[in-house]
């Protein structure tokens, strides 16, 4: 077990270590991009990566405030979904309004991979190759679908 100060270092170290491994790749538009704060240029829509003691996940993140407006967007998605789950070459999970970790109601497409440690330095390897390959396909769809979105 880890204390949180060694579980937060070890999960810094683990990001860094991602990002590091991430920033000679430039986008499908060929700009340099910061890979894990990636800017979708649309409120409340997030590309989100996340890895814990059981699980790493990769995400699209809706998190209006208002449901019916976050409904809209997650709709909009649902219209580009052949076009995603081509570019990304497999089919994600999708979830309308569900409770994130602070309780807050956001709607998700995502993909996760389980079991994985991100405490464990062996897991590592898998947890990049999982999340690489994704964050840069979803980087390609959204260079061609974002502008449906644009408020």
């Amino acid at each position: 077990m880890y204390t949180r100060e060694q579980a937060s270092q070890l999960r810094q170290q683990f990001w860094t270590t991602f990002g590091q491994y991430l920033s000679p790749q430039l986008s499908a538009e060929g700009w340099k991009v910061n890979w894990l704060n990636y800017k979708t240029g649309v409120k409340d829509v997030y590309f989100r990566m996340n890895a814990d003691n059981k699980r790493g996940y990769i995400a699209i993140e809706l998190t209006h405030p208002d449901t019916e407006l976050q409904q809209l967007v997650f709709e909009q998605f649902e219209e580009h979904k052949t076009m995603l789950h081509e570019t990304l070459g497999e089919e994600w999970e999708w979830v309308l309004h569900a409770p994130d970790n602070t309780g807050r109601v956001v709607s998700r497409i995502y993909k996760e991979i389980a079991p994985i440690n991100v405490f464990d330095k062996e897991d590592w390897p898998a947890l990049i190759s999982f999340l690489k390959p994704r964050i840069i396909a979803l980087d390609a769809f959204w260079s061609d679908a974002r502008y449906g979105f644009e408020e």
